[in-house]
């Protein structure tokens, strides 16, 4: 294998494919991406058992050939080499590879091609088409809720669905951790087939976003109950998905909820943040008293003493005093970007919604603490 190849054009697509390989590996062969060069392209691959990632770039094949090689080592040698650089890849037998660029020479061993391990796409008989912008701000708006808790595994990833409700077909992305829940459905070809709901996973999901935000342009799905497949531009990411019941999340929705409060989202957040300096892990939250047309923030540390303030709202409701924790309230606030958003309450022990009126179709919920 001989290819010669600028950095700025592997470096994207490197940087995409050696962040699924896990740093610790108990299969030696699962540290390593595969490259391949063949037609004219080089294609970089690598998977961790769960996740598979295919990314093909142009350049100048000079023999064809493959082989796997660390990737974090290739990562980081291409990373501190100058922008405007030429690379050239030379590996002769697959056992050593050498990079070469300008002064610099680079020797790294290698594994067999045949060794590696690759998810196989097949045939899955579910397609969505999107465009890459639509599919980045539904996962955006619900990945930060996405549970961590590994004995809750159903909730550790991002619900994906597509439905009729109320004569509308509807592409729906809900994520929970038990504190709180985002949703936000998209209004996809009201004559598509329903396409039942899967969970797909929290890394999944993080790998997904970054290949998103690179890319702008029209994007193809394919799912079924096991495996979704992602084509973006010239990536394939396939996932497993996982196997599990995610919660009926419209249950979790309030519905009796008429305690409307509005207010600006900017002076909230900032008003927040500031309250929230004296919080900690132990004791994160922050208590909110609603009076007429105004809002005070409290919150207290036993040994750093008291934080309190007031900011004014549009409220008439009945007066309340509910707690959250600081931190899920104001990462809710921050995923949304109307000017002025919406609380809606009914007790001081009920759920709290946010939404904004320019995004009919994304709502928040939000447990409450004791105070």
């Amino acid at each position: 294998m001989k290819l010669i190849v600028e950095k700025n054009i592997i470096f994207k697509s490197l940087s995409h494919v050696q962040s699924i390989v896990e740093r610790k590996n108990t299969l030696p062969i699962l540290a390593n991406i595969l490259i391949e060069a063949k037609d004219n392209s080089l294609v970089l691959s690598a998977t961790d058992m769960d996740i598979s990632i295919t990314e093909k770039l142009n350049c100048d094949i000079i023999e064809e050939g493959s082989t796997t090689v660390s990737a974090h080592m290739l990562y980081d040698i291409i990373r501190k080499l100058p922008d405007s650089s030429e690379i050239e890849f030379i590996s002769n037998d697959g056992k050593i590879i050498t990079l070469r660029s300008g002064k610099s020479k680079f020797s790294l061993g290698c594994l067999p091609k045949e060794d590696y391990p690759i998810i196989e796409i097949g045939k899955l008989e579910n397609e969505i088409n999107l465009e890459s912008d639509q599919l980045l701000k539904l996962i955006n708006k619900t990945r930060f809720a996405i549970s961590s808790e590994e004995t809750r595994y159903f909730l550790n990833g991002v619900y994906f669905q597509k439905k009729i409700f109320d004569n509308q077909s509807l592409l729906s992305v809900v994520a929970t951790d038990g504190h709180r829940l985002a949703k936000v459905d998209f209004e996809y070809e009201a004559n598509s087939q329903d396409i039942s709901g899967v969970i797909i996973p929290k890394k999944t999901v993080n790998e997904l976003y970054k290949l998103l935000v690179d890319y702008n342009g029209p994007i193809k799905i394919n799912l079924n109950s096991n495996k979704i497949v992602f084509f973006i531009n010239e990536s394939i990411l396939i996932s497993k998905l996982i196997d599990g019941n995610f919660p009926d999340y419209r249950k979790v929705i309030p519905n009796e909820n008429y305690n409307i409060l509005k207010i600006n989202r900017h002076d909230f957040s900032l008003a927040v943040d500031r309250v929230s300096t004296i919080t900690s892990d132990q004791s994160p939250v922050i208590k909110f008293k609603l009076l007429n047309n105004l809002m005070n923030m409290t919150s207290v540390n036993s040994e750093n003493g008291t934080a309190t303030e007031d900011i004014v709202t549009e409220y008439s409701g009945k007066e309340i005093e509910i707690g959250f924790n600081s931190k899920y309230i104001l990462e809710m606030i921050n995923n949304l970007e109307d000017e002025v958003i919406i609380l809606s309450f009914k007790d001081s022990a009920s759920p709290v919604t946010a939404i904004e009126e320019s995004n009919p179709n994304l709502v928040y919920v939000l447990m409450p603490m004791r105070v």
